[in-house]
């Protein structure tokens, strides 16, 4: 999947969860399989098959931090707090440093696990290192008007 589909899926979920009213397990599985690259699918592994079983009892909330933990192991819930009806969520690279310093992810939702799962899929969007090509690009087009020059003085 190239990094441009890959941006789109992200962005369009980003707007989903945006609209949803709550979280589903079909919803939720949705988010993991556009957004999780180490969550496995034929190896199970302890902390994999824990948020299955948080999925199946419809733990939502800790189902979305356990997702964070797995999937972007730098990044740390900085913080969350209930104010006029919405949940609001910071992520961060580095909580010791001070609001200010830090370039961390907020979002905001009616409901908690969706505001976690938007911080998360927004901060899956930006760890998402850049495809780069082995060799790089050459300009296809040449100009016309060019035409090569030697500058050095011989004499």
């Amino acid at each position: 999947m190239s990094l441009l589909s890959q941006q789109q899926i992200n962005f369009d979920l980003g707007d989903r969860i945006r609209d949803a009213g709550h979280v589903t397990a079909e919803f939720l599985s949705e988010i993991i399989h556009a957004t999780c690259r180490r969550f496995p699918s034929a190896n199970q592994n302890a902390r994999a098959a824990r948020i299955e079983r948080l999925i199946q009892s419809q733990a939502w909330t800790d189902a979305a931090l356990a997702l964070i933990d797995l999937e972007l192991p730098q990044w740390q819930l900085r913080r969350l707090a209930y104010d006029d009806g919405e949940w609001y969520c910071a992520l961060s690279r580095q909580r010791e440093l001070p609001d200010w310093l830090d370039q961390s992810i907020e979002t905001r939702h009616a409901d908690l696990a969706l505001a976690i799962l938007s911080a998360f899929v927004e901060a899956q969007r930006i760890s998402t290192p850049p495809s780069r090509r082995s060799v790089p690009a050459v300009p296809q087009g040449a100009n016309l008007l060019y035409e090569p020059v030697c500058s050095d003085n011989f004499a």
